[in-house]
């Protein structure tokens, strides 16, 4: 086991969720672990609460960290699109959850009892920003009053889509092309805003 003197506080946290983000998407948030993503870390379960204060906010921060990566996704996937942006994020948004179904079930699965911290609530911020943004480019007035709350309502949609398709229940409903649906209800929204 590692003593806390090997790491400083700030080492110790990166330490954690590298690990513990590496046991969620193996395990998933039903099967997690603290001790286990402690243990692998090298230190001792105390080590969390030390850190995070409790198990919930080391699972939060954990959920953080995957919305991190979903960001960088989403920009790569922006980078290589240029022509057809809101495509690329419906497109992105299916695939990071496709591609990390135990990370991406575990930010909406998890129920923390307590607030975000602030260093959490701005990291899982910066996706949303970049799909406002995206949102707003493809209206026909980008400072249109409700414009957030709009995009967000976007997301609302593309997310219900992607959650049957993760959770197998448009296979059920033999969807043959449930990111084509999401994409075209997305379309038809931002249509109805040109009027």
């Amino acid at each position: 086991m590692g003593r806390r003197s090997d790491h400083t506080r700030d080492e110790l946290r990166a330490l954690l969720i590298a690990h513990g983000s590496a046991l969620m998407a193996e395990q998933g948030l039903a099967k997690f672990s603290g001790r286990e993503a402690a243990k692998r870390a090298g230190y001792s379960v105390g080590t969390i609460y030390n850190v995070f204060g409790s198990l919930d906010q080391l699972i939060a921060a954990i959920n953080s960290h995957t919305f991190s990566l979903w960001a960088d996704h989403l920009r790569a996937r922006l980078e290589g699109a240029p022509d057809d942006r809101i495509k690329a994020l419906v497109e992105g948004y299916f695939d990071f959850a496709l591609a990390h179904p135990n990370l991406w079930s575990a930010i909406y699965d998890h129920r923390l009892g307590e607030e975000l911290s602030e260093h959490d609530q701005d990291e899982r911020a910066v996706l949303t920003a970049i799909v406002e943004n995206e949102v707003r480019a493809a209206l026909p007035d980008p400072d249109m009053p409700g414009a957030d709350r709009f995009a967000r309502s976007l997301i609302a949609t593309v997310h219900g889509h992607c959650s049957y398709v993760v959770s197998g229940t448009f296979a059920l409903l033999d969807e043959p092309d449930p990111v084509g649906n999401a994409l075209a209800r997305v379309r038809e929204c931002i249509a109805a805003q040109r009027g």
